[in-house]
């Protein structure tokens, strides 16, 4: 099965539109060459799960990093994003400088992850050993446990989409679900059960998946801690592609209650 007609180019500018519209500024500032420093604000149509407006919040599409900041951290991340390369900026041992910076505001680096597109020239269905098929809402009640939170959100139900099992004689072994995080874009997530994974069912799912948001006319993305080597892999096998990487600071009591 290969993907619907949607180029790459298309597929590109509308998760800049969204990102745009994520972070208050144009879709073109993340092609420019210098970076970028705009005002958070809350927008009903940005990713539904942003807790906006931010007071920090870095995105790069690999050519500069467009900033959205409170007007009280707008300095600070001025002086960060100017000092040090891009790339740099999202990783340690940079990332503890803006980290000692955030502390006078009681905040701490908390989110990096890594986004990827598809690449319609890569983008296939993938064969699977097990029995897969496309499941749609009315499907989902009984797979919201804990073995299935990547693909199904048991908080944000009402977001959740399409999704694409595999079976072993009738027993859910892989799921992969999408969000309808925002109009023009779903989230894939993706659970295989231990016992059978690393067999490619994860990324037979994850393709089909894809494609099957790709008819609806939406474009499908993901999102992977760049240290999540499994996830990362799995992405890259199912015809994804990097296409941005996002850094959120959050308050010292957001992130204390994560680590505990």
């Amino acid at each position: 099965m290969a993907p619907p007609n949607m180029t790459n180019q298309e597929i590109l500018a509308i998760a800049l539109r969204q990102s745009a519209i994520d972070c208050n500024c144009q879709p073109d500032d993340f092609l420019a060459h210098e970076n970028k420093v705009v005002l958070s604000q809350k927008n009903e149509n940005a990713r539904v799960y942003l807790p906006l407006p931010f007071e920090c919040d870095l995105v790069s599409y690999g050519n500069n990093i467009v900033a959205q900041v409170s007007p009280r951290m707008k300095e600070v991340v001025n002086w960060y994003i100017e000092k040090y390369p891009v790339a740099h900026c999202f990783e340690t041992p940079n990332a503890l400088v803006l980290n000692e910076k955030l502390a006078k505001f009681n905040y701490k680096v908390c989110f990096m992850a890594e986004y990827f597109l598809p690449d319609v020239n890569k983008l296939i269905e993938l064969p699977c050993d097990y029995e897969t098929r496309v499941l749609l809402p009315d499907d989902f009640e009984p797979y919201y446990t804990d073995e299935w939170s990547n693909a199904l959100s048991k908080k944000r139900k009402h977001l959740d989409r399409l999704a694409v099992g595999a079976f072993d004689n009738g027993k859910l072994i892989g799921l992969a679900g999408c969000s309808a995080d925002c109009e023009t874009m779903y989230q894939i997530g993706v659970d295989v059960l231990p016992e059978y994974r690393q067999n490619g069912i994860g990324a037979a799912i994850t393709s089909r998946l894809a494609i099957e948001i790709l008819k609806l006319g939406k474009v499908p993305f993901y999102c992977a801690a760049w240290s999540n080597i499994q996830s990362v892999r799995n992405a890259i096998t199912s015809g994804f592609r990097p296409a941005w990487v996002e850094l959120t600071a959050r308050s010292n009591e957001f992130v204390d209650e994560m680590n505990q």
